[in-house]
């Protein structure tokens, strides 16, 4: 694939003759070993274009809470080599997705980069639909409520309600909360199928490396929580001071799954308060925007209970928690 990738895709960004020097095959396999992979698919994926997929991951380098960043730090976040996060970050310029501040010897996002996530956010209906939802419930409970979808090891926060109570929770649109660990990433993960669970599984273990058994643990009794109760929670698993219920929402489009949360400081949403009053609203809340979608209905306690073992142990997905 990447003797490929060389000669048909990118030979301005690997190297500019093919590689068959006895030099230059070293060099390529050190490069090889150094990186993160993204994925097994990726390797035997003729299809998959590494070029894009090197560029797509310069722009996702940028965080809301970054100002600017250079080429080393893009490098860092990305584990591409830094010649050519060089090459893309130019490119990217040449095309108006990144802005460069000359002063700084750094990049900052610009329009053109802005403006595709202003159109996804317009066409998720489901933000819009569920705002009054939100209000509603983080009025009642004093909590900020959010909708979020899945964006590799994390959820990324699209639509956020917030009020003058919630000066802990500083979270808005754009911030990325863990799969594992957070209400709204469990959630979402106990509402995908079996093989879904099994590939989010593998991408949080090559993520986390030696500390993914813990935080599989965590993920496990999380999804007794749904059984039981039909939401998850997180208290003080994600932020030692943050308490939050998470529901997931399935709609019949294809689309999502989607999840809510609803959290506040530890010490107002303690477990207790969780469990009988704010996971029970967030549920109902959800089951109302389902319903608003002509979405599905969440599953019931009988079928989520299936993917139990006996003993009240959630079965691990073969391939996926081991």
């Amino acid at each position: 694939m990447f003797d490929f990738a060389v000669r048909n895709l990118i030979p301005h960004l690997d190297g500019r003759v093919i590689l068959k020097h006895g030099r230059c095959q070293r060099l390529r396999a050190r490069s090889r070993s150094g990186m993160k992979r993204t994925g097994k698919k990726t390797a035997t994926d003729r299809n998959f274009v590494v070029a894009l997929s090197r560029g797509l991951d310069v722009l996702r380098a940028f965080q809301p809470s970054d100002g600017l960043l250079g080429n080393q730090e893009i490098a860092a976040r990305t584990n591409l080599p830094k010649p050519t996060v060089s090459r893309l970050t130019y490119t990217l310029t040449k095309l108006g997705y990144l802005t460069p501040v000359p002063r700084f010897e750094k990049y900052q996002l610009a329009p053109a980069a802005m403006a595709l996530g202003y159109a996804a956010l317009s066409n998720l209906g489901v933000r819009h639909l569920s705002e009054p939802f939100r209000e509603e419930v983080m009025r009642a409970t004093g909590g900020a409520v959010a909708i979020g979808g899945r964006d590799r090891h994390s959820m990324i926060y699209f639509g956020q309600s917030r009020g003058s109570e919630t000066v802990g929770v500083q979270l808005d649109v754009g911030s990325r909360v863990p799969i594992a660990t957070s209400a709204m990433g469990r959630a979402y993960f106990w509402a995908l199928d079996e093989e879904g669970r099994a590939e989010v599984s593998r991408i949080l273990r090559e993520h986390y490396g030696s500390r993914w058994p813990k935080m599989r643990d965590g993920l496990e009794r999380s999804g007794e929580t749904v059984a039981k109760y039909g939401f998850a929670m997180s208290v003080g698993d994600w932020h030692d001071d943050i308490g939050a219920a998470g529901v997931a929402l399935k709609l019949n489009d294809g689309t999502g799954p989607y999840a809510f949360n609803c959290g506040a400081p530890a010490f107002r949403f303690t477990e207790e308060r969780l469990i009988n009053d704010i996971g029970p609203r967030l549920l109902a809340m959800v089951r109302n925007i389902e319903a608003a979608l002509g979405g599905l209905m969440p599953q019931s306690k009988k079928e989520v209970s299936k993917k139990l073992k006996s003993g009240g142990k959630v079965a691990r997905v073969a391939e996926g928690f081991r």
